[in-house]
């Protein structure tokens, strides 16, 4: 028989940490924490798997979990000496969500349920203190009515409000018990009226609609959003965990807070966090009252720190925190209640971080003796050091400071106010960079803050929502700047005298949490030596080998200095577009005869032999992967009537004239038409001269140097072998008329550029003439699918919500159709040349889950953009570790 419950506390643990796909993170973590004698209330975790039978049978439940759920329920009534529903000595409990990874925000939370009109009152007379029992109940209201019941949450807050006004109060602390009884009251009016429906008194019913509201919420659009920009299957489901209460909010001798093990945004060994002084949990994420620091070293003048003010209970915590780390071994994300000054855990759970502190923390734990080198190298998820290499702001540059508030994510951000998520989304989407300013942000916002350059709010923590998913996605994040005042009415905000309009620039500055009006001027990034550390370990278990795709000579420093093996692909058609010389392109392509094209092209040799020249020189004694011309001639015509005829000027021709070439070169389908080698077998004399350019120029590196680069020339589009017979025999000729010239051999290779399905199922054939291939996995993605990537991103987006398609085939290498033709072109290939040399330098080559393809696949190497070595160099390391691919060296 199906065990739909596990229980955990009290001495009867039956989950533990390795049950996270059935208990959910923070089930199988509150079982772990109980288990390892830390103190846990009890509770009991209903499975993932309930959640989906739920939603397999029509949001029906299992016939026995209603009997489970009641033993597990009798258990902790035992162990707490309360009972659920009773007028005099009440057991409350909370009700939480925890899917099998951390999705913060994301599912909904109710505390004190089982309280009602009788039992409020056994909780006064109980606790002796009738302020914290109303106060509880008016909480349990509004939560249990806008998460189970779907009433607007800003209903409740302005009762509030409004009873705070005619007190003549400012802080809901001075509120009385008389107070929270006529807010209670209040509230569930406000619930009446909106549902139709009094306030569900049975405490039963509400622990059931409760639950029923969490595996709901499962499928709601904001926890849809964040699956699909996180990678997380539907079909995981989440748990539920029903946990006996305690209260943070008994008075002045009780606290609730969240800490982190480590600062989550430097790495920082130290303990960073938040709490408050008689308040329940969601008052320190929600930024209704400003938290306190935990320790007294990060405490600012005036500040409260936990340390200090209960220092019995942060000693316990000091010590809970060692327990963690070592039974972890990663930093943790602590929730805490202290009741009475006695300490309870409430959530352990692998703490989200910045790129940067992740990358210290690795770094530390290994010197520390809590994980080995290997272990660091998985620790950190490539695509996060994207953070780490893009700009921060200019300390020279000119700034006007519009207001400070608290550094919640790092980085710098410039962009366009914007001050909801549905209008940063339409800007992001027309390319715009936006700021999204928020009061306070919610999950709801969670697609805004995706497209967001950088997010400003002016209530919460850095413990907030904002900061918590701001760090996730790597956005900077300035949190409550109290300076700043939002009017969504008039979509303004306003500091200090300034006055800043929708559309309006500002600047934001992660790090400091500073605001700036208008643009500031960035710089690039300088990276930590644990970066280079990391990356060193990276390198000792990496096989694969990293290159960069990069045509000029500020790409090709770039890509070094990050690390890149090599150039694995040079588009030498980005070189023709120079103004210097694309007048003789031009003149090459309105030529009629084949002499006329020489003529220009002699023109454009000295041109191109320059340019190799210098990418040899910064990448001395490293491959260097050269395409030849693939684009059809006419995209480097004028398009416009005026461009045609000042441009016909400049050649000496009639504007007619070059009208009507543009028209013959003109192409239905130019993506699958006279273009790659077709170009090189149709008009030779093209890649002849810039073989001899590549030619000349290594032999001239050679000569200079002393290092003989070695130079490896890409056939593109090829189809069947016959074409690459034609174009390697010219390529191998000018090599010969070079070598004898010039009195210097070097050695070189000449390839294909795998790029058409046809290509992959004959590579065996083709592999006979080729001494390399490279996946030019754009283009393979298209002929494969049948998709335009200029047009698809009209509908792949839908596609990917639909599930019709997992991710975007362009983003990540899909592995069942692209994928698959990829492995029959390196196994075919392979057949006839067991040394054959593979590699991919599409933009999957950046990609995470592309690049631990390839290793199953038995790539040499991959070819990405500059800034995204890192990404890779880490992503070939993890890919090797996890044990896909076979030991090859390229």
């Amino acid at each position: 028989m199906t065990q739909w419950v596990y229980s955990f506390g009290a001495g009867h643990n039956e989950g533990s940490a390795g049950m996270r796909n059935l208990l959910g993170g923070k089930g199988a973590n509150l079982a772990e924490m109980a288990a390892i004698g830390l103190p846990v209330p009890p509770g009991f975790t209903i499975t993932t798997e309930v959640c989906t039978y739920f939603y397999d049978h029509g949001k029906q439940y299992p016939a026995d979990l209603d009997d489970a759920v009641a033993a597990a329920l009798t258990r902790i009534e035992e162990a707490v000496g309360l009972k659920f529903g009773d007028t005099e000595k009440p057991l409350l409990v909370s009700v939480r969500s925890g899917a099998r990874v951390s999705m913060p925000g994301m599912m909904d939370t109710v505390l004190n349920l089982g309280l009602n009109d009788q039992t409020v009152e056994g909780l006064a007379k109980a606790s002796g203190d009738e302020r914290f029992a109303w106060d509880s109940y008016r909480r349990f209201i509004q939560m249990y009515g806008s998460v189970v019941l779907d009433v607007d949450h800003h209903r409740f807050e302005e009762i509030i409000e409004d009873v705070k006004l005619d007190r003549g109060v400012a802080e809901d602390t001075q509120l009385t018990a008389a107070d929270w009884q006529d807010v209670a009251m209040g509230f569930k009016t406000v619930v009446a009226d909106a549902t139709g429906e009094p306030f569900p008194q049975d405490p039963r019913a509400q622990l059931w609609g409760a639950i029923g509201a969490v595996f709901g919420s499962w499928m709601n659009a904001r926890a849809n959003t964040y699956r699909r920009l996180n990678d997380i299957p539907a079909s995981w489901g989440t748990a539920v965990n029903v946990q006996a209460m305690v209260f943070g909010n008994m008075g002045e001798d009780c606290a609730t807070g969240v800490c982190f093990t480590r600062d989550p945004s430097t790495g920082e060994n130290i303990f960073y966090g938040e709490y408050l002084v008689n308040a329940q949990g969601e008052d320190v994420v929600a930024g209704i009252r400003t938290p306190q620091p935990m320790a007294a070293e990060r405490a600012k003048p005036g500040e409260r720190p936990m340390e200090e003010v209960m220092p019995a209970a942060y000693q316990e915590l000091v010590r809970v925190r060692s327990v963690l780390e070592k039974h972890y071994k990663d930093m943790q994300d602590i929730e805490f209640t202290v009741q009475q000054n006695r300490l309870y855990m409430l959530q352990t759970r692998n703490g989200k971080r910045t790129a940067a502190a992740s990358l210290r923390i690795a770094v530390d734990m290994c010197r520390e003796g809590l994980i080995d080198e290997t272990e660091a190298v998985t620790r950190v998820a490539p695509g996060s050091l994207d953070q780490l290499l893009h700009p921060t702001l200019d300390p020279k540059a000119p700034r006007k400071l519009l207001s400070k508030g608290l550094p919640a994510s790092p980085g710098a951000a410039c962009g366009v106010v914007v001050f909801n998520s549905e209008e940063a989304e339409m800007r992001a989407q027309k390319g715009e960079s936006v700021i999204l300013v928020r009061i306070e942000t919610s999950p709801e916002d969670i697609h805004g803050m995706h497209a967001a350059r950088g997010i400003l709010t002016t209530r919460g923590g850095m413990t907030s929502h904002a900061a918590v998913v701001a760090r996730g996605m790597g956005r900077p994040c300035v949190a409550g700047a109290g300076g700043v005042a939002v009017d969504y009415a008039s979509q303004a905000l306003s500091s200090g005298g300034n006055i800043v309009r929708a559309g309006d620039t500002i600047t934001l500055d992660g790090a400091t949490g500073e605001i700036f009006l208008g643009s500031v001027a960035m710089i690039e990034p300088q990276l930590s030596g644990d970066f280079a550390t990391l990356m060193e370990w990276a390198d000792k278990v990496r096989r694969m080998k990293v290159r960069a795709n990069a045509e000029t000579p500020l790409d090709a420093e770039t890509a070094r200095k990050f690390g890149a093996e090599g150039i694995g692909l040079c588009r030498t058609e980005h070189m023709f577009f120079d103004p210097e010389r694309i007048g003789a392109v031009r003149q090459m392509i309105m030529s009629e005869t084949e002499e006329g094209r020489r003529a220009a092209l002699a023109r454009l040799l000295p041109f191109q032999r320059a340019d190799f020249t210098e990418l040899f020189r910064i990448m001395a004694g490293l491959p260097v992967t050269i395409r030849l011309l693939d684009p059809p001639l006419h995209e480097f015509l004028p398009h416009t009537e005026e461009e045609i005829a000042e441009v016909a000027a400049s050649l000496g021709v009639e504007a007619t004239a070059m009208q009507r070439r543009a028209s013959e070169l003109s192409e239905a389908n130019p993506m699958l038409g006279h273009r790659g080698c077709r170009l090189g077998v149709t008009f030779p004399e093209i890649y002849e001269m810039q073989a001899r350019a590549i030619f000349e120029a290594a032999v001239a590196v050679a000569k200079d140097t002393g290092l003989a680069p070695v130079p490896e020339i890409m056939i593109p589009l090829v189809m069947v072998k016959r074409e690459l017979d034609i174009t390697r025999a010219q390529v191998d000729r000018i090599a010969q008329e070079v070598f004898a010239e010039t009195g210097t051999a070097i050695e070189y290779l000449v390839g294909t550029m795998i790029e058409l399905p046809r290509a992959c199922l004959t590579a065996d054939s083709i592999a006979e003439s080729a001494d390399f291939f490279s996946f030019g996995t754009n283009d393979l993605t298209q002929t494969t699918f049948g998709l335009s990537r200029d047009d698809a991103g009209k509908f792949l987006p839908a596609y990917v919500e639909k599930n019709i398609l997992p991710k975007d085939p362009f983003v990540s290498i899909d592995p069942d159709g692209v994928g698959a033709l990829m492995s029959i072109g390196a196994q075919k290939g392979r057949s006839v040349k067991a040394a054959l040399k593979l590699g991919i330098c599409g933009e999957h080559g950046g990609d995470p889950s592309s690049i631990q393809f390839c290793e199953t696949v038995g790539l040499d190497y991959v070819s990405c953009s500059p800034y995204r070595v890192p990404v890779a160099r880490l992503a070939a390391a993890q890919a090797a570790l996890s044990g896909g691919g076979i030991d090859r060296t390229a």
